[in-house]
């Protein structure tokens, strides 16, 4: 018989990917501040893995038999599974706060200080900022057990509070205090001969809890934080109408109130008050996860720096690209040929200066753009609007499905619409998630047309943080494909038969699996063949298995994959030639590359998409070649850096264990800082 193709299952990978994260907060090289930033990036990831994945999975555990054997695996052990890998890491994280980070904070004269450790001053300094600034937002809710249980709002804070007597416990009652997400987190205390010292929101609470229960007459209050994760997914009709909007809207306020996925509660609270939670809430034991005093972890993103600088990773200065300058036409720039810009290393501003230069240049009569996650204040959007003030014809495609952003580009929908910009609102099947815009110019009479493609947002808050490839072209072979799948997605419709581009959700899997086949065939041949890959994630079956089919045939394949990834190298029969490495570090690595040997006639493309089946099936995707020689050397010797990454780097295996990289190289290779050093050094 055949053997099985070996998978990791999706979700299990996509912890040992979250498990890197931490890896980072533990690494001592790192600053400290950083140290800290990772945990709260750690912490965030896994809120949105049970707001979606955790719930998607809760919702197939109730299928039945016969649907789990087409699903290919059993959802509740899977469950299980997480659970028992989540409560693990959860321990490692509070292992790594509480005994070595605050400890190192304390050895740079920082203190985090809770309410048992306030003297007098500091408690009177405390005590004063509560009363003018939290106790007017704190309204508790007083709660009767014979009564149904106050509905908790998803990812907010919550104190669950007991009041008691010492001499009495039949007069216990029990309350909720709801802390509003707009109550600043962190509150630095006044410096005390050098030292440092920081307060939470939440000690600040508990130090105070006697002025909020002041009416009744109790002398033992405890209080013990808890956050309930709520299933994230929407519920909405496919239908692209007006109406679309008012059924989004109406779903956004639906989230709110699904389904509790996991309710994390501080392990010093009583099992008595833990259980009437668990009863109220009807949580499940899967989703009961055991955590620290400190939830929703995600604020210490802005965690404040008091010590020095150097607890900080230094601010890089945005590069410069060689040949484009801020005083000069970009258009008369990209006549001569393509330019690329490596985010975060380069500066942003050239494809802002590419869009203003659009606003306002008299020959441009056209701007197609597809936006997908838009900046808080988007510089991107002021550009599209001042074009249609000065006459351009904008059509702007808001992907309004981008999950956790379809607040925001409904606001950025009628921001547009109020401005004369035409916008398309996405299509009925198909979420938009490629990263395009076209420019038309009138040049002696005749359309030239001018693109920006990438591998990231239009977005110029992420783009000081995501690792992206983003190029600017003038070639007819993209622009006119281009141009055709614009047309079409102005009329809300998908369409194949592309000579360049690669485009989902109708040609991209028959575009890669030829581009695979292809280097089979070499391989088989007994010609140079390979492959390098580099995405956010891999898991797509079919294309797993191709790549399983490709090492088998000879071909050398190197994958380089951020986050999920359930092909399993190294295994006898199916992927012996394949290896993957996984890079975490200060920046996201966001670009996806797809480069084929081809012979020794190397080809390589960039692209929106990963390598999942919701990227070839469910999303408009468009993959583009580089085209431009001195444009594909730089991101190759960039890739080239990535796999020589012995720093930074881990190694996926079958183990699952997140080993750091090694390699011959008796230098230390960090890709990203390589990378800064050399564009500093080429386009200086």
């Amino acid at each position: 018989m055949k053997k099985k193709a070996p998978f990791l299952n999706r979700e299990i990978s996509w912890l040992y990917f979250n498990e890197r994260v931490l890896q980072e907060a533990a690494d001592e090289t790192v600053p400290l501040i950083e140290r800290i930033k990772f945990l709260s990036i750690f912490s965030s990831n896994l809120e949105e893995f049970y707001r979606v994945r955790v719930a998607t999975l809760s919702r197939l555990s109730n299928l039945n038999d016969k649907a789990k054997a087409l699903l290919g695996f059993n959802p509740k052990k899977i469950l299980n599974e997480i659970k028992n890998i989540v409560v693990k890491q959860e321990r490692k994280f509070e292992q790594l706060f509480q005994a070595t980070l605050i400890n190192e904070l304390a050895q740079n004269k920082i203190f985090i200080l809770n309410e048992t450790q306030l003297n007098v001053s500091r408690g009177e300094f405390v005590r004063n900022h509560f009363r003018d600034r939290i106790l007017s937002t704190l309204v508790p809710i007083m709660i009767d057990l014979e009564k149904p249980f106050p509905e908790l709002k998803d990812r907010y804070l919550y104190f669950f509070v007991r009041l008691s007597k010492k001499t009495s416990k039949k007069s216990e009652k029990y309350a909720l205090i709801e802390l509003p997400p707009d109550l600043s987190r962190f509150l630095v205390l006044p410096e005390t001969n050098g030292l440092k010292f920081i307060i939470l929101v939440e000690d600040i609470i508990k130090y105070c809890l006697d002025d909020i229960f002041y009416v009744f007459n109790y002398d033992i209050i405890d209080a013990y934080s808890i956050q309930l994760t709520r299933d994230a997914e929407l519920d909405i009709d496919n239908n692209i109408s007006d109406k679309f909007v008012e059924d989004l809207k109406s779903s956004l306020d639906k989230r709110k109130k699904g389904k509790p996925m996991r309710l994390l509660y501080d392990t010093e609270m009583p099992f008595n008050m833990l259980t009437v939670l668990v009863s109220k809430l009807k949580v499940e034991a899967e989703s009961l996860i055991p955590g620290n005093r400190y939830h929703k972890f995600g604020d210490f993103i802005a965690f404040p720096n008091v010590g020095s600088k150097d607890l900080e990773y230094a601010q890089n200065v945005p590069l410069k690209v060689a040949g484009l300058h801020r005083t000069e036409s970009i258009f008369n720039k990209l006549s001569e040929r393509d330019y690329l810009i490596n985010l975060p290393y380069q500066s942003y501003d050239y494809i802002i200066l590419f869009l203003r230069e659009a606003a306002i240049d008299p020959k441009v009569t056209e701007i197609n753009i597809t936006l997908y996650r838009l900046a808080e204040n988007s510089k991107v959007i002021n550009a599209l609007i001042n074009a249609a003030k000065n006459g351009k014809k904008v059509h702007c495609l808001v992907e309004l499905k981008a999950r956790f952003d379809e607040q925001a580009n409904i606001f950025w929908t009628s921001r547009l619409e109020e401005e004369g910009v035409h916008v398309n609102y996405g299509l009925t099947d198909y979420k938009v998630h490629s990263k395009i815009c076209l420019i038309k110019r009138i040049e002696k009479g005749r359309a030239v047309y001018y693109a920006n493609l990438a591998t990231g947002n239009f977005n110029e808050k992420t783009a000081k943080l995501y690792c992206d490839h983003s190029i600017f072209t003038s070639k007819k072979e993209i622009t006119l494909d281009l141009l055709k799948l614009f047309n079409a997605l102005n009329k809300r419709t998908v369409i194949k038969g592309f000579k360049h581009l690669i485009v989902s959700p109708l040609e991209s899997r028959t575009r890669i699996y030829a581009l695979i086949d292809r280097e089979i065939k070499f391989a088989k041949q007994g010609k140079t063949a390979y492959m390098i890959l580099k995405v956010n994630s891999l898991a797509d079956e079919g294309v797993v298995e191709k790549l399983y089919e490709a090492s088998n045939a000879g071909v050398i394949v190197k994958l380089i994959v951020r986050g999920i990834c359930t092909l399993v190298p190294g295994i006898e029969g199916f992927s012996e030639n394949i290896t993957v490495i996984s890079i975490i570090d200060k920046f996201l690595e966001h670009a996806r590359v797809f480069i084929f040997g081809n012979n020794n006639k190397e080809e390589m493309f960039l692209s929106s998409a990963d390598l999942m089946s919701r990227n070839f099936e469910h999303r408009v995707e468009v993959g583009f070649p580089v085209l431009d020689e001195e444009v594909r050397q730089e991101i190759r010797d960039i890739i080239e850096f990535q796999l020589q990454d012995n720093v930074k780097a881990r190694d996926i295996t079958r183990l699952n264990n997140n080993k750091y990289h090694k390699n011959r190289l008796t230098t230390k290779i960090r890709a990203q800082v390589q990378t800064y050093n050399y564009l500093k050094n080429k386009h200086q």
